[in-house]
């Protein structure tokens, strides 16, 4: 697989080892000829040491065949994360490191995850597009102020905090993207 095909979530294998890309940088150098350089910030599977990975577009890097498995979150065991398989309830553990940011997208009963799954043990998770969380503090609208929807922060239920439009209180449920991280309509 040449790097420049190489997305988020990819898992590659590099020097013998397996990782998993969080991260693409793509610079391209000034001036005719030059090549567009790659920086993979990635994290062994299984472990998470952070590798950092400079190759030029056209470098070839072996992809990893990768099992994606659709998975419900049911419970947290300490700091990890467990999801049961939908189709096999087989249940897949994973640490906080593994999750990472999306820590914050996971609420009770989350369904329409995919845990990826290498040699049957869990390496990564994939969320939905958008997550509906209940906003627990966010400031009373500004009753009479000016016209313009300014957005204001809220915390939501998870931990995470986003800007949302002021008609939004505190006890609703919102839409995120889980990409963006940005607020994406209320939810009922």
């Amino acid at each position: 697989m040449k790097a420049y095909d190489i997305k988020k979530g990819n898992v590659v294998e590099h020097n013998g080892t397996v990782y998993q890309v969080r991260d693409i940088e793509r610079s391209s150098p000034q001036g005719r000829g030059g090549n567009v350089k790659y920086r993979f910030t990635m994290y062994s599977v299984p472990g998470g040491a952070k590798f950092d990975l400079s190759v030029g577009a056209e470098d070839d890097l072996r992809e990893v065949d990768l099992a994606r498995r659709q998975a419900t979150f049911s419970y947290k065991d300490g700091d990890a994360f467990v999801f049961l398989d939908d189709a096999d309830y087989t249940p897949y553990t994973l640490d906080a490191d593994v999750v990472g940011d999306a820590a914050g997208y996971i609420v009770d009963d989350l369904s329409g995850c995919y845990v990826q799954v290498i040699d049957d043990m869990p390496v990564g998770l994939q969320l939905p597009q958008s997550v509906a969380i209940e906003v627990v503090d966010t400031p009373p609208e500004l009753k009479g102020g000016t016209a313009t929807k300014r957005p204001k922060p809220a915390k939501l239920a998870t931990g995470l905090e986003i800007q949302v439009p002021e008609y939004i209180g505190n006890g609703e449920k919102v839409w995120v993207n889980t990409t963006t991280g940005e607020f994406a309509g209320r939810a009922d």
